[in-house]
């Protein structure tokens, strides 16, 4: 079994390198033989084909992609095939923008970082920053992601500066990408599709906080599903 972990890998990102240490945590504590694999974004549309052979799942990791394009294209075959997806800080925001762009067909979808004078910007700066913060997080009930955690107060090490616009939480909570994490005041941290093999994206990174002994609960659950255990 391959994982691809969809981003442009760099060794000056802890967050990158800290995808590539929770990978091999959980994976040691499973017991799978799991591989993983950096696929770069400008080369997706050319290697489409391949990709979708090679790889059992996918993570759309951290960081700033040299193809947005490529990495929607990857979500989106991931969502309408029932691959198993994980999506953390920067992949939760590119979840959230294939899902308006080809759910929602909000073709304008866009995210201020890189498109500031989108008309439909579904990804904007958050009123506060949460790089290097640590932030509770309100698992809902039911959901994927509380059975994963089993608890409904979590804390989580965020390094983000960009979330869901406020004006298309409501309907794209309501077209099925549900909200079923948010801060005390009720902002979305976490989203996943329910009836999906396994779609979660979360707006923290889970990685940070993983270790040889103590690893994850989502990347284990992500991996798991990979392997068919769950």
């Amino acid at each position: 079994m391959k994982i691809g972990i969809v981003g442009d890998f760099s060794l000056e990102y802890p967050s990158q390198i800290s995808t590539n240490n929770a990978f091999m945590h959980s994976s040691r504590k499973l017991g799978v033989s799991a591989e993983y694999e950096w696929i770069p974004t400008a080369t997706i549309s050319k290697q489409m084909d391949t990709i979708k052979k090679t790889y059992q799942g996918f993570w759309i990791g951290p960081g700033l992609p040299d193809s947005i394009d490529g990495v929607l294209s990857i979500i989106q075959f991931a969502r309408e095939n029932n691959v198993p997806l994980l999506g953390t800080c920067g992949g939760f925001q590119y979840i959230i923008m294939e899902y308006a762009r080809n759910k929602m067909m909000l073709e304008n979808a866009g995210h201020e970082e890189r498109d500031p004078h989108s008309t439909q910007l579904v990804i904007s700066k958050l009123a506060c920053s949460l790089v290097g913060q640590k932030s509770e997080v309100i698992v809902k009930k039911p959901s994927r992601v509380f059975e994963i955690y089993q608890v409904e107060n979590v804390i989580e090490q965020f390094r983000c500066n960009y979330g869901i616009s406020p004006e298309y939480e409501k309907q794209i909570h309501e077209m099925g990408l549900r909200i079923v994490g948010t801060d005390s005041i009720g902002n979305p941290r976490i989203i996943e599709i329910p009836e999906h093999k396994f779609f979660i994206g979360t707006l923290f990174v889970p990685q940070l906080s993983s270790t040889s002994d103590s690893t994850h609960c989502i990347v284990d659950s992500f991996i798991n599903t990979v392997f068919n255990k769950l």
